[in-house]
């Protein structure tokens, strides 16, 4: 597993033989035991509509008192915001229910609070699970990354809007109000044959209307957004982050094709983002990223049950709070070092290189 060392950087650890293909495909199996509980399942929705929901009416009954009070309850709100993207994420895998249409009646339905055209993101997020860490296939539900011998052969100006893009505060502020608010409203990208994602799309618009008409209707227009836009700034942010530092850590796993290996990529090219108690329940165990990329068929109130009981999964990289935030920065992937750098290691890289 990875370690920390004495300057907190993150270090890579032997896999315990995990290398072989059929060690992975057989503690794999093993994953698939732990399914949904119905019960729980409906308890977990329930308590996350219910206190987004009662939430939400707190920060509209805290307006007439001051405005920084509707801020402060922004947080945990924003919070449950986050909750609801995962147990969506949870159904957009048939996993939180064994039925498959209950499931995507629930994401669905989720999909219009979260701004997240259901169908749509259930395709490209499948398409990261069936090839992520595979730099032969990367593009479709990534963050984008670029290797250093990509980067070094782009234009100047391809330079400067790639290192825009993976700037922390357009990749983790701007980027995401972007891709919830406009990009998620109007994917101009999706290909036209795609007709499933397009009506998954058109379907969310026009739901997302009919509430925002509805919700402005009932608490005014101008208190509606006083409430919602930081919820959604907060939310928005705070999903990608995590999303980003699942993947993107200085031992991450990438690999061109033939080098490739599903259940690897899983287990080494998905961190375990360790938050305390309260932020993993929040989180609804997220941060067991790698669990649920080995098989993502086990809902999210069982990841833990799973690292707990099965030996294999502890070889993960580990990731604390401290050690995430470091990661926000690192922005290329070195292929001769095996490792992610930041642009200001480009010149060791090239170093690196000019000495093969």
């Amino acid at each position: 597993m990875a370690h920390s060392s004495a300057r907190g950087r993150l270090q890579p650890t032997p896999d315990n033989g995990l290398q072989s293909k059929g060690a992975h495909r057989s503690f794999a199996t093993r994953l698939k035991g732990f399914r949904s509980d119905p019960k729980r399942s409906i308890g977990q929705l329930l308590i996350t509509v219910t206190g987004f929901g009662s939430l939400w009416l707190i920060m509209w009954f805290s307006l007439p008192h001051g405005y920084w009070i509707t801020l402060l309850l922004a947080i945990p709100t924003g919070g449950f915001l986050v909750r609801l993207f995962v147990i969506q994420h949870d159904c957009g895998h048939r996993s939180l229910f064994r039925s498959r249409w209950i499931n995507d009646l629930i994401g669905r339905a989720i999909g219009v609070i979260t701004l997240t055209p259901y169908g749509y993101w259930r395709r490209a997020h499948a398409s990261h699970h069936a090839n992520s860490g595979n730099l032969d296939r990367r593009g479709i539900g990534d963050i984008e990354t670029l290797t250093v011998s990509e980067y070094n052969a782009l234009s100047r100006w391809r330079k400067i809007t790639y290192r825009l893009y993976r700037h922390p505060v357009v990749l983790f502020g701007l980027g995401p109000s972007y891709l919830f608010m406009i990009k998620h409203r109007f994917p101009f990208d999706l290909p036209r044959t795609q007709k499933g994602s397009w009506a998954s799309v058109l379907g969310t618009n026009i739901a997302i209307a009919c509430l925002l008409t509805a919700m402005a209707l009932l608490v005014g227009p101008v208190d509606f957004i006083k409430i919602q836009l930081p919820l959604v700034l907060l939310g928005s942010s705070a999903g990608v982050w995590l999303f980003f530092v699942q993947h993107q850590y200085e031992t991450a796993y990438w690999r061109r094709s033939e080098d490739w290996d599903f259940y690897a990529a899983a287990l080494h090219g998905s961190s375990h983002y360790r938050l305390p108690r309260a932020l993993q329940w929040m989180t609804a165990s997220i941060g067991l990223h790698h669990v649920h990329h080995v098989c993502s068929q086990i809902p999210n109130y069982r990841l833990q049950e799973c690292l707990d009981c099965i030996p294999e999964l502890k070889a993960a990289p580990r990731l604390t709070m401290a050690q995430g935030l470091g990661c926000a920065t690192l922005s290329l992937w070195d292929e001769q070092a095996g490792r992610m750098i930041r642009f200001r290691d480009l010149k060791q890289a090239a170093g690196r290189t000019a000495a093969q």
